[in-house]
Protein backbone atom coordinates (compact mmCIF):
# COMPACT_ATOMS: atom_id res chain seq x y z
CA UNK A 1 0.00 0.00 0.00
CA UNK A 2 3.40 2.33 0.36
CA UNK A 3 2.94 3.59 -3.59
CA UNK A 4 -0.65 3.43 -3.63
CA UNK A 5 -0.93 5.73 -0.67
CA UNK A 6 1.98 7.91 -1.73
CA UNK A 7 -0.11 8.57 -5.26
CA UNK A 8 -3.23 9.21 -3.28
CA UNK A 9 -1.50 11.69 -1.10
CA UNK A 10 0.33 13.54 -3.86
CA UNK A 11 -2.98 13.87 -5.53
CA UNK A 12 -4.64 15.08 -3.04
CA UNK A 13 -1.86 17.41 -2.12
CA UNK A 14 -1.99 18.96 -5.20
CA UNK A 15 -5.39 19.60 -5.56
CA UNK A 16 -6.52 23.26 -6.14
CA UNK A 17 -9.94 24.57 -6.64
CA UNK A 18 -9.24 26.45 -10.04
CA UNK A 19 -10.86 29.84 -9.71
CA UNK A 20 -9.94 31.94 -12.70
CA UNK A 21 -11.19 28.91 -15.68
CA UNK A 22 -14.34 28.63 -14.31
CA UNK A 23 -15.78 31.79 -13.00
CA UNK A 24 -16.75 32.76 -16.83
CA UNK A 25 -18.77 29.49 -17.15
CA UNK A 26 -20.17 29.08 -13.73
CA UNK A 27 -23.71 29.47 -13.70
CA UNK A 28 -24.57 32.33 -10.30
CA UNK A 29 -25.08 30.32 -6.94
CA UNK A 30 -23.55 26.80 -8.16
CA UNK A 31 -20.39 25.44 -8.81
CA UNK A 32 -18.84 25.11 -12.46
CA UNK A 33 -18.17 22.04 -14.51
CA UNK A 34 -14.54 20.90 -14.66
CA UNK A 35 -12.83 22.06 -17.60
CA UNK A 36 -10.28 19.69 -19.55
CA UNK A 37 -6.92 19.86 -17.94
CA UNK A 38 -7.78 21.02 -14.79
CA UNK A 39 -5.99 19.68 -11.70
CA UNK A 40 -9.03 17.59 -10.13
CA UNK A 41 -7.31 14.69 -8.06
CA UNK A 42 -9.20 11.94 -10.03
CA UNK A 43 -12.52 13.59 -10.33
CA UNK A 44 -14.85 12.02 -13.03
CA UNK A 45 -15.32 14.90 -16.21
CA UNK A 46 -19.11 14.59 -15.85
CA UNK A 47 -18.20 16.15 -11.54
CA UNK A 48 -18.12 19.45 -10.14
CA UNK A 49 -16.42 21.14 -7.41
CA UNK A 50 -17.50 23.87 -5.61
CA UNK A 51 -16.20 26.66 -4.32
CA UNK A 52 -16.03 28.78 -1.08
CA UNK A 53 -19.50 30.68 -1.12
CA UNK A 54 -21.07 27.99 -3.68
CA UNK A 55 -24.79 27.33 -2.42
CA UNK A 56 -25.39 23.60 -1.38
CA UNK A 57 -26.05 20.73 -4.14
CA UNK A 58 -29.18 19.08 -2.94
CA UNK A 59 -29.21 15.62 -2.34
CA UNK A 60 -31.77 12.58 -1.87
CA UNK A 61 -29.81 9.45 -0.52
CA UNK A 62 -30.87 6.51 1.59
CA UNK A 63 -29.87 6.31 5.13
CA UNK A 64 -28.95 3.23 7.05
CA UNK A 65 -31.76 4.10 9.25
CA UNK A 66 -33.99 2.72 6.21
CA UNK A 67 -35.13 6.69 5.43
CA UNK A 68 -34.36 8.72 2.54
CA UNK A 69 -32.44 11.99 3.08
CA UNK A 70 -32.41 15.38 1.27
CA UNK A 71 -30.93 18.71 1.80
CA UNK A 72 -33.92 20.36 3.08
CA UNK A 73 -34.23 17.79 6.28
CA UNK A 74 -31.98 19.92 7.69
CA UNK A 75 -32.72 23.09 7.01
CA UNK A 76 -33.27 24.22 10.88
CA UNK A 77 -29.49 23.65 11.60
CA UNK A 78 -27.80 26.75 11.95
CA UNK A 79 -24.71 24.76 10.07
CA UNK A 80 -24.73 22.20 8.32
CA UNK A 81 -21.01 19.91 8.12
CA UNK A 82 -21.47 17.37 4.84
CA UNK A 83 -18.48 15.28 5.48
CA UNK A 84 -17.69 11.85 2.92
CA UNK A 85 -16.68 9.09 5.41
CA UNK A 86 -16.19 5.12 4.34
CA UNK A 87 -16.03 1.98 5.75
CA UNK A 88 -12.71 0.91 5.01
CA UNK A 89 -10.36 3.90 4.93
CA UNK A 90 -7.93 4.56 7.61
CA UNK A 91 -7.75 7.85 7.36
CA UNK A 92 -11.16 8.32 7.51
CA UNK A 93 -11.12 6.07 10.37
CA UNK A 94 -8.81 7.85 12.26
CA UNK A 95 -10.61 11.43 11.29
CA UNK A 96 -13.71 10.31 13.12
CA UNK A 97 -11.98 9.83 16.18
CA UNK A 98 -12.29 13.57 16.52
CA UNK A 99 -15.19 14.46 14.20
CA UNK A 100 -17.38 12.34 16.32
CA UNK A 101 -17.22 13.96 19.83
CA UNK A 102 -17.03 17.41 17.46
CA UNK A 103 -19.97 16.29 16.29
CA UNK A 104 -21.90 15.87 19.91
CA UNK A 105 -20.27 18.74 20.71
CA UNK A 106 -21.41 21.19 18.02
CA UNK A 107 -25.13 19.53 18.30
CA UNK A 108 -26.79 21.59 20.82
CA UNK A 109 -25.27 24.76 19.34
CA UNK A 110 -27.10 23.81 16.30
CA UNK A 111 -24.65 22.41 14.35
CA UNK A 112 -25.82 19.27 12.10
CA UNK A 113 -23.28 16.56 10.48
CA UNK A 114 -24.16 13.94 7.32
CA UNK A 115 -21.71 11.81 6.82
CA UNK A 116 -22.10 10.22 3.36
CA UNK A 117 -20.12 7.20 1.96
CA UNK A 118 -19.43 7.61 -1.48
CA UNK A 119 -17.59 5.09 -2.67
CA UNK A 120 -19.12 2.07 -5.30
CA UNK A 121 -18.21 -1.15 -3.40
CA UNK A 122 -17.54 -2.86 -6.53
CA UNK A 123 -14.82 -0.58 -7.20
CA UNK A 124 -12.83 -1.27 -4.24
CA UNK A 125 -9.85 -4.03 -4.50
CA UNK A 126 -8.84 -6.37 -2.35
CA UNK A 127 -6.06 -5.35 -1.09
CA UNK A 128 -7.37 -1.79 -0.44
CA UNK A 129 -9.65 -3.08 2.19
CA UNK A 130 -6.11 -4.49 5.08
CA UNK A 131 -7.89 -1.67 7.87
CA UNK A 132 -11.10 -2.39 8.00
CA UNK A 133 -13.52 -5.61 8.15
CA UNK A 134 -16.23 -4.28 6.10
CA UNK A 135 -16.40 -2.68 2.45
CA UNK A 136 -18.36 -0.15 1.34
CA UNK A 137 -21.69 -1.80 0.63
CA UNK A 138 -24.65 -0.31 2.26
CA UNK A 139 -25.26 -3.18 4.79
CA UNK A 140 -21.42 -3.49 5.80
CA UNK A 141 -22.25 0.78 6.80
CA UNK A 142 -24.70 -0.20 8.89
CA UNK A 143 -22.26 -2.38 10.32
CA UNK A 144 -19.35 -0.08 10.67
CA UNK A 145 -21.47 2.85 11.56
CA UNK A 146 -22.94 0.96 15.05
CA UNK A 147 -18.89 -0.06 15.19
CA UNK A 148 -17.77 3.15 15.33
CA UNK A 149 -20.61 4.53 17.37
CA UNK A 150 -21.84 7.19 14.84
CA UNK A 151 -24.26 9.92 16.55
CA UNK A 152 -24.75 11.04 12.71
CA UNK A 153 -26.76 10.41 9.58
CA UNK A 154 -24.96 7.98 7.38
CA UNK A 155 -25.86 7.95 3.63
CA UNK A 156 -25.11 5.67 0.95
CA UNK A 157 -24.24 7.33 -2.53
CA UNK A 158 -22.24 4.20 -4.25
CA UNK A 159 -24.40 3.33 -6.91
CA UNK A 160 -25.04 6.24 -8.58
CA UNK A 161 -22.22 8.82 -6.83
CA UNK A 162 -24.74 11.75 -7.72
CA UNK A 163 -23.79 13.52 -4.51
CA UNK A 164 -20.20 12.78 -4.61
CA UNK A 165 -20.16 14.25 -7.97
CA UNK A 166 -22.12 17.31 -7.54
CA UNK A 167 -19.70 18.46 -4.32
CA UNK A 168 -16.86 17.13 -6.28
CA UNK A 169 -15.69 14.50 -3.27
CA UNK A 170 -11.55 13.97 -3.75
CA UNK A 171 -11.47 11.09 -0.71
CA UNK A 172 -12.42 10.08 2.56
CA UNK A 173 -12.57 12.38 4.66
CA UNK A 174 -13.73 15.40 2.83
CA UNK A 175 -15.38 17.59 4.14
CA UNK A 176 -18.33 21.03 3.71
CA UNK A 177 -19.37 23.10 5.92
CA UNK A 178 -22.15 25.58 4.96
CA UNK A 179 -23.51 28.34 7.15
CA UNK A 180 -27.30 29.07 7.42
CA UNK A 181 -27.71 30.24 4.12
CA UNK A 182 -25.95 26.96 3.23
CA UNK A 183 -23.10 28.54 1.28
CA UNK A 184 -19.79 26.75 1.42
CA UNK A 185 -17.99 28.27 4.47
CA UNK A 186 -14.99 26.12 5.49
CA UNK A 187 -13.67 23.06 3.05
CA UNK A 188 -11.25 20.20 3.01
CA UNK A 189 -9.85 18.22 6.15
CA UNK A 190 -11.06 17.71 9.82
CA UNK A 191 -7.49 18.23 10.66
CA UNK A 192 -3.87 17.65 9.55
CA UNK A 193 -2.93 14.08 11.08
CA UNK A 194 -3.50 10.70 9.18
CA UNK A 195 -2.89 9.13 12.74
CA UNK A 196 -5.47 8.30 15.50
CA UNK A 197 -3.88 9.53 18.21
CA UNK A 198 -5.24 13.13 18.67
CA UNK A 199 -1.66 14.25 20.17
CA UNK A 200 -0.48 13.98 16.72
CA UNK A 201 -3.04 16.63 15.77
CA UNK A 202 -1.59 20.06 15.25
CA UNK A 203 -3.97 21.46 12.95
CA UNK A 204 -8.01 21.72 14.16
CA UNK A 205 -8.85 22.96 11.16
CA UNK A 206 -12.35 21.96 11.49
CA UNK A 207 -13.25 22.53 14.76
CA UNK A 208 -11.53 26.38 14.39
CA UNK A 209 -14.10 27.02 11.28
CA UNK A 210 -16.76 25.57 13.20
CA UNK A 211 -16.02 27.82 16.13
CA UNK A 212 -15.36 30.81 13.92
CA UNK A 213 -18.59 30.44 12.12
CA UNK A 214 -20.67 30.15 15.43
CA UNK A 215 -19.23 33.10 16.70
CA UNK A 216 -20.19 35.52 13.68
CA UNK A 217 -17.23 35.59 12.56
CA UNK A 218 -15.48 34.50 8.64
CA UNK A 219 -13.42 31.45 8.36
CA UNK A 220 -9.47 32.39 9.05
CA UNK A 221 -8.63 29.11 6.83
CA UNK A 222 -11.48 28.22 4.53
CA UNK A 223 -9.70 26.03 2.39
CA UNK A 224 -6.96 23.35 3.58
CA UNK A 225 -5.63 20.36 1.47
CA UNK A 226 -7.59 16.80 1.58
CA UNK A 227 -5.55 13.68 2.25
CA UNK A 228 -7.11 10.06 2.73
CA UNK A 229 -8.38 7.58 -0.02
CA UNK A 230 -9.45 8.38 -3.18
CA UNK A 231 -13.18 7.99 -4.19
CA UNK A 232 -13.33 4.99 -5.33
CA UNK A 233 -15.93 5.62 -8.72
CA UNK A 234 -17.79 3.45 -10.64
CA UNK A 235 -15.48 3.85 -13.41
CA UNK A 236 -13.30 1.92 -11.46
CA UNK A 237 -14.82 -1.10 -11.77
CA UNK A 238 -12.69 -2.58 -13.94
CA UNK A 239 -9.34 -2.29 -12.42
CA UNK A 240 -10.53 -4.75 -9.69
CA UNK A 241 -11.34 -7.16 -12.24
CA UNK A 242 -6.86 -6.55 -13.78
CA UNK A 243 -5.94 -6.60 -10.15
CA UNK A 244 -7.48 -9.98 -10.19
CA UNK A 245 -6.08 -11.27 -13.21
CA UNK A 246 -2.82 -9.99 -12.38
CA UNK A 247 -3.10 -11.77 -8.91
CA UNK A 248 -4.39 -15.35 -10.62
CA UNK A 249 -1.33 -15.13 -12.81
CA UNK A 250 1.56 -15.01 -10.36
CA UNK A 251 3.58 -18.11 -10.14
CA UNK A 252 3.27 -20.39 -7.35
CA UNK A 253 6.68 -21.73 -5.07
CA UNK A 254 6.43 -24.57 -2.71
CA UNK A 255 9.51 -25.79 -1.24
CA UNK A 256 10.19 -28.45 1.45
CA UNK A 257 11.17 -27.63 5.06
CA UNK A 258 12.03 -29.36 7.98
CA UNK A 259 11.69 -28.85 12.10
CA UNK A 260 14.57 -26.99 12.24
CA UNK A 261 13.08 -24.66 9.27
CA UNK A 262 10.21 -24.57 11.15
CA UNK A 263 11.27 -23.58 14.41
CA UNK A 264 13.00 -20.71 12.44
CA UNK A 265 10.02 -19.45 10.85
CA UNK A 266 8.20 -19.95 14.34
CA UNK A 267 11.04 -17.17 15.98
CA UNK A 268 9.58 -14.44 12.97
CA UNK A 269 12.49 -12.55 13.25
CA UNK A 270 10.58 -10.35 10.91
CA UNK A 271 8.79 -7.07 11.61
CA UNK A 272 5.39 -8.17 10.52
CA UNK A 273 2.79 -10.55 12.38
CA UNK A 274 3.42 -14.21 10.49
CA UNK A 275 0.57 -16.44 10.50
CA UNK A 276 1.00 -19.97 10.21
CA UNK A 277 -1.36 -22.46 8.90
CA UNK A 278 -0.68 -26.19 8.81
CA UNK A 279 -2.68 -28.24 6.24
CA UNK A 280 -2.72 -31.12 3.86
CA UNK A 281 -4.51 -32.46 0.97
CA UNK A 282 -6.32 -35.09 2.31
CA UNK A 283 -7.80 -33.17 5.46
CA UNK A 284 -11.64 -32.24 4.49
CA UNK A 285 -11.55 -29.21 6.69
CA UNK A 286 -8.13 -27.71 5.45
CA UNK A 287 -9.25 -27.73 1.89
CA UNK A 288 -12.63 -26.29 2.94
CA UNK A 289 -11.26 -23.23 5.18
CA UNK A 290 -8.18 -22.51 2.53
CA UNK A 291 -9.52 -20.07 0.45
CA UNK A 292 -10.36 -18.12 3.20
CA UNK A 293 -6.62 -17.55 4.23
CA UNK A 294 -5.46 -16.54 0.44
CA UNK A 295 -8.18 -13.59 0.57
CA UNK A 296 -7.12 -12.79 3.79
CA UNK A 297 -3.79 -12.79 2.20
CA UNK A 298 -4.85 -10.47 -0.10
CA UNK A 299 -6.77 -8.46 2.06
CA UNK A 300 -3.54 -7.72 4.08
CA UNK A 301 -0.94 -7.37 1.31
CA UNK A 302 -0.40 -3.97 1.80
CA UNK A 303 0.29 -4.69 5.79
CA UNK A 304 2.98 -6.17 7.72
CA UNK A 305 1.34 -9.11 7.75
CA UNK A 306 2.52 -12.75 5.98
CA UNK A 307 0.54 -15.81 5.67
CA UNK A 308 2.54 -18.98 5.65
CA UNK A 309 1.46 -22.64 4.80
CA UNK A 310 2.98 -25.69 5.80
CA UNK A 311 1.56 -28.77 3.76
CA UNK A 312 1.48 -32.23 6.07
CA UNK A 313 1.00 -34.31 2.75
CA UNK A 314 3.73 -36.97 1.80
CA UNK A 315 7.00 -35.41 0.21
CA UNK A 316 6.20 -37.80 -2.88
CA UNK A 317 2.90 -36.05 -3.18
CA UNK A 318 4.45 -32.51 -3.74
CA UNK A 319 3.08 -32.06 -7.25
CA UNK A 320 -0.22 -32.36 -6.15
CA UNK A 321 0.48 -30.36 -3.42
CA UNK A 322 1.58 -27.05 -5.10
CA UNK A 323 -1.12 -27.69 -8.19
CA UNK A 324 -3.47 -27.34 -5.70
CA UNK A 325 -1.92 -24.23 -4.19
CA UNK A 326 -1.97 -23.23 -8.16
CA UNK A 327 -5.68 -23.45 -8.03
CA UNK A 328 -5.95 -21.80 -4.75
CA UNK A 329 -3.53 -18.52 -6.36
CA UNK A 330 -1.46 -19.01 -3.07
CA UNK A 331 1.31 -16.38 -3.79
CA UNK A 332 2.36 -13.22 -1.93
CA UNK A 333 2.12 -10.35 -2.92
CA UNK A 334 4.48 -7.90 -5.18
CA UNK A 335 5.42 -6.29 -1.79
CA UNK A 336 5.80 -9.38 0.34
CA UNK A 337 8.48 -10.50 -2.59
CA UNK A 338 10.46 -7.81 -2.15
CA UNK A 339 10.52 -7.94 2.09
CA UNK A 340 11.57 -11.96 1.65
CA UNK A 341 14.28 -11.62 -0.78
CA UNK A 342 15.51 -8.45 1.43
CA UNK A 343 15.76 -11.22 4.07
CA UNK A 344 16.96 -14.05 2.11
CA UNK A 345 13.91 -15.90 1.71
CA UNK A 346 11.89 -17.01 -1.47
CA UNK A 347 8.49 -18.59 -0.22
CA UNK A 348 5.52 -18.62 1.71
CA UNK A 349 4.44 -22.13 1.36
CA UNK A 350 6.17 -25.34 2.34
CA UNK A 351 5.76 -28.74 2.71
CA UNK A 352 7.20 -30.73 5.54
CA UNK A 353 9.65 -33.60 5.36
CA UNK A 354 10.24 -34.76 8.55
CA UNK A 355 9.06 -38.24 9.97
CA UNK A 356 8.21 -36.87 13.19
CA UNK A 357 5.21 -34.89 13.25
CA UNK A 358 6.15 -34.30 17.47
CA UNK A 359 9.24 -32.56 16.13
CA UNK A 360 7.09 -30.28 13.82
CA UNK A 361 4.80 -29.80 17.09
CA UNK A 362 7.79 -28.64 19.01
CA UNK A 363 9.04 -26.45 16.61
CA UNK A 364 5.76 -24.30 15.76
CA UNK A 365 3.59 -24.56 18.85
CA UNK A 366 4.21 -27.16 21.95
CA UNK A 367 0.53 -26.48 22.51
CA UNK A 368 -0.53 -27.87 19.14
CA UNK A 369 -2.97 -31.25 20.34
CA UNK A 370 -1.71 -32.62 16.86
CA UNK A 371 -4.71 -32.91 14.42
CA UNK A 372 -5.06 -30.95 10.92
CA UNK A 373 -5.75 -27.64 10.60
CA UNK A 374 -4.17 -26.16 12.87
CA UNK A 375 -3.26 -22.22 12.67
CA UNK A 376 -1.06 -19.76 14.80
CA UNK A 377 -0.88 -16.25 14.40
CA UNK A 378 2.57 -15.24 15.36
CA UNK A 379 4.22 -12.00 16.56
CA UNK A 380 7.20 -10.45 15.29
CA UNK A 381 9.63 -11.63 18.38
CA UNK A 382 7.80 -15.30 18.21
CA UNK A 383 5.29 -14.63 20.46
CA UNK A 384 2.09 -16.83 19.68
CA UNK A 385 -0.75 -14.33 20.27
CA UNK A 386 -3.60 -16.53 18.86
CA UNK A 387 -3.72 -20.31 18.25
CA UNK A 388 -6.77 -22.71 16.07
CA UNK A 389 -6.88 -26.03 15.95
CA UNK A 390 -9.47 -27.76 13.36
CA UNK A 391 -11.02 -25.41 11.27
CA UNK A 392 -11.91 -21.79 10.95
CA UNK A 393 -14.16 -19.65 9.44
CA UNK A 394 -13.21 -17.05 7.10
CA UNK A 395 -15.19 -13.91 9.07
CA UNK A 396 -13.22 -15.14 12.73
CA UNK A 397 -10.20 -15.22 10.72
CA UNK A 398 -10.18 -11.85 9.70
CA UNK A 399 -11.29 -10.69 12.60
CA UNK A 400 -8.68 -12.08 14.96
CA UNK A 401 -6.07 -10.96 12.43
CA UNK A 402 -7.32 -7.14 12.18
CA UNK A 403 -7.69 -7.06 16.45
CA UNK A 404 -4.01 -7.11 16.47
CA UNK A 405 -2.49 -5.27 13.35
CA UNK A 406 -5.55 -2.29 14.22
CA UNK A 407 -7.61 -0.16 11.47
CA UNK A 408 -5.48 2.48 12.31
CA UNK A 409 -1.91 4.06 10.53
CA UNK A 410 0.10 4.16 13.02
CA UNK A 411 3.49 6.49 13.62
CA UNK A 412 5.79 3.27 13.27
CA UNK A 413 4.18 1.56 10.33
CA UNK A 414 6.64 1.96 7.36
CA UNK A 415 4.84 3.46 4.55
Amino acid sequence: MKLRLLLTAALALTFAFSASAQDTKKKKGGAAPLNKGEITGGLPPDARQLKLGDAAPDFKLLGIDGRTHTLADYKSAKLLMVVFLSNHCPYSHAAETRLIPLAKQFKAQGVEVVAINPNSPDSVRLDELGYSKYNDSYDEMKLYARDAGFPFPYLYDGDHQVAAKAYGCLATPHVFLFDQQRRLRYVGRVDDSRFEDPATVTKHDLRNAVTELLAGQPVTIPQTIVMGCSTKWNHKRDDVAKADEKWKAEPVALETIDAAGVAQLAKNTSNRLRLVNVWATWCAPCVEEFPGFVALSRRLSNRDFELVTISMDDPKMLPQAKKFLERQHAVPSARLKRLLTAEGRTATNFLYTGASADALVAALDPAWPGPLPHTVLIAPGGKILWRHNGAVDAETLKDEVLKHLGAYYTPEEKR
